[in-house]
């Protein structure tokens, strides 16, 4: 547990902890919107599917050392969303060999705001000051041009075009940088 603890991350505007079960609601709401799924999976999360998701977040801390954060507003302690990093297993070609995998679902009203470029940073350099510099992937809807700014504002390039579960993707990497 002891990961889970020091694993906290602060940033101007947002406060990045591991998830704990009180965060079921809020995180179901969010995965229940079509406006958040539209391009992710496509369909709103049932409560099956989100305690599912819970559960393998919390995995992740446990097993890997690192996974996904509940993102909140410093200001009001509303819920922002989800951010973090994750080793998924996809079947995916080109395979992603290993590499950590960034991600990040915001809530509608948090839309436009610039949290999930802030989180993701966030992330990013936390993941290097525990691991080293190393190459970190992420997949997005080719629609998905919100996602597409973020993923470029943090210093993420397209390298592939394919298809995931039977959907187009674009996969994108994010390169050490050189020292």
């Amino acid at each position: 547990m002891d990961t889970l603890v020091t694993s906290a991350i602060d940033t101007e505007r947002l406060t990045m902890r591991c998830p704990r079960r009180e965060d079921f609601e809020e995180a179901l709401a969010m995965w229940g919107d079509p406006k958040v799924t539209r391009y992710i999976g496509g369909k709103p999360s049932t409560r099956e599917e989100m305690w599912s998701r819970l559960l393998r977040y919390v995995g992740h801390w446990q097993l890997m050392g690192f996974g996904f954060w509940v993102v909140r507003e410093k200001s009001t302690g509303r819920f922002v969303g989800e951010v973090g990093l994750a080793d998924f297993r996809r079947d995916i070609e080109p395979s992603f060999g290993g590499s950590k995998e960034a991600g990040w679902a915001l809530a509608p009203w948090a839309h436009g705001k610039g949290f999930a470029t802030e989180a993701v940073r966030a992330a990013l350099t936390w993941a290097e000051g525990r691991f080293g510099p190393e190459r970190v992937v992420c997949i997005i809807d080719p629609g998905n041009e919100a996602s597409i700014k973020v993923a470029n504002k943090c210093g993420f390039r397209e390298f592939s075009r394919g298809t995931y579960k039977g959907e187009p993707t674009l996969m994108f990497e994010r390169l050490p940088r050189a020292r």
